[in-house]
């Protein structure tokens, strides 16, 4: 049996990376800051690409891919942008036994190599907008790395597009945003919030940035998602410009907007609890498992045959499942299973035989209570309503966590109880930037983003005393 995984409530950050590798998602790399995502880390990175992707393609967007490397000289024409990320790239400067005429940057992100290329394709306003994705990797030399959440490589998918004016570049950036929130809600079972990024927080380079927002099981907020509206930086650095109707050369409008394999990091902390992983069954590689249940070689032989016919019910229904017939005992299937966390469990043993019944055991809620016998004839509706269920109670239970740890604060006092508290902290904020990053520097939390949703048309802001001139801003510490 193996060991029982250590308490969040005791070492949430060794819960959490325990759960990684024991859970089979990953395995430690070589190089320093990189993982493995192992076949089962993949499959729930693949759901999360599976539903997004699908969501690009409604909305108009193309897939395409560009060059892993770029030309230094590249991210020096756009300054604010190259200085954001100076700190984290990794240059070659060095290929094929001979030292390069000009260093190439490993892609920290692709607006720069990206915006060259529109340069060149886009000519008139007839060629707009151009709304293209790519799903790729990047590299940012981070010092503090965890698995999934921050890492030197990652995965993810960057959009990119242009627009004939502001207006709709915005609406671009937060249709993009709503794709985020949709998918973070629906089949992450993550609540999200959506909000505009404060001008410390805004992406290098951008005239807006706007994120989706989670809380975490320890508190903390963990940023799911960026859509950034470029205005017209990068299309002057890059020469962006189409004839408009009136055969006026303009520069046009971008936009940019990414989300990776940090959301499977999410996943595990917004639903795991002491035993493991408590997958969402619309994002888990097996939405159900199978365990026969005998004693004697004859009984497996007929439990087995009655579980191959319902397996084969189950995927004609669409359902993703595995038949565990390891020569392990259930107790150890159980365990197994549960750390891993398949939102259902089908059990079958002689006595449910006789009965012409199986027993459904729901991840989310471990013993009796989340047990339930259904006829064998009834199993696939039975398990269908069942993953329903399951969807909506994870969303329900990280919902109520999260509302019952924000905090409404009409003093700077009350915003460091509620971050001492591991909460976030809600107010009327009109400070400066230098205000935030003082925020930052005494208590350790950030300024997470202003809600789109509820905003007032005037407070007393909680740090200042000023009133007007703010918005309602949340505060927490983050990932």
């Amino acid at each position: 049996m193996s060991q029982k995984l250590t308490s969040p409530n005791e070492d949430y950050a060794k819960w959490y990376n325990e759960i990684v590798y024991r859970a089979d998602l990953a395995a430690q790399s070589p190089v320093r800051g990189c993982i493995i995502i192992k076949p089962y880390g993949y499959e729930i990175w693949e759901g999360i690409k599976a539903s997004l992707d699908r969501r690009f393609k409604e909305t108009g967007h193309q897939n395409a891919y560009f060059p892993l490397f770029i030309p230094q000289s590249y991210l020096k024409r756009e300054a604010e942008h190259v200085e954001g990320f100076s700190p984290e790239l990794a240059v070659v400067t060095v290929a094929g036994g001979k030292e390069l005429e000009e260093p190439l940057v490993v892609r920290p992100t692709s607006e720069t190599v990206i915006g060259e290329a529109f340069s060149q394709w886009i000519q008139s306003w007839r060629d707009l907008p151009l709304l293209l994705n790519q799903w790729a990797n990047v590299v940012r030399w981070e010092l503090r790395t965890r698995p999934f959440l921050r890492t030197t490589e990652f995965l993810w998918q960057e959009g990119h597009t242009a627009h004939a004016t502001h207006d709709e570049a915005e609406e671009e950036t937060l249709r993009m945003l709503d794709v985020y929130a949709a998918m973070a809600i629906e089949d992450a079972a993550i609540p999200v919030i959506r909000g505009l990024k404060s001008n410390v927080e805004r992406f290098a380079g951008a005239l807006r940035t706007y994120s989706i927002e989670a809380m975490m099981g320890d508190g903390k907020a963990l940023q799911s998602g960026t859509s950034h509206n470029l205005g017209q930086n990068f299309a002057k650095a890059f020469d962006i410009k189409y004839l408009n109707k009136a055969n006026e050369l303009e520069y046009c409008w971008t936009t940019s907007w990414g989300l990776s394999t940090r959301m499977v990091g999410a996943v595990i902390m917004a639903h795991g609890d002491e035993v493991g992983l408590r997958l969402p069954p619309k994002l888990a590689p097996y939405q159900v498992v199978l365990v026969p249940v005998y004693k004697t070689e004859e009984e497996r032989s007929r439990v087995l045959e009655v579980l191959h016919r319902l397996a084969a019910q189950l995927k004609a229904a669409g359902v993703r499942l595995h038949l565990d017939d390891r020569e392990e005992t259930p107790g150890f299937k159980f365990n197994d299973w549960e750390m891993r966390g398949v939102p259902v469990r089908l059990e079958l043993g002689p006595k449910d035989l006789e009965k012409n019944s199986v027993v459904l055991a729901r991840r989310d809620i471990l013993g009796k209570e989340g047990k339930r016998f259904v006829p064998q004839d009834g199993v696939v509706q039975a398990i269908h309503d069942l993953l329903a269920e399951v969807q909506a109670n994870l969303l329900a239970q990280a919902t109520q966590f999260r509302d019952s740890r924000i905090h409404d604060v009409n003093s700077y006092d009350q915003l460091k109880q509620a971050i001492e508290a591991s909460g976030w902290a809600r107010g009327y904020w009109a400070g400066s930037d230098d205000d935030e990053r003082r925020i930052k520097e005494e208590t350790g939390a950030t300024l997470r983003n202003f809600p789109l949703e509820g905003q007032p048309e005037d407070g007393v802001c909680f740090y200042t005393g000023k009133r007007g001139g703010g918005r309602v801003a949340l505060f927490a510490k983050a990932y």
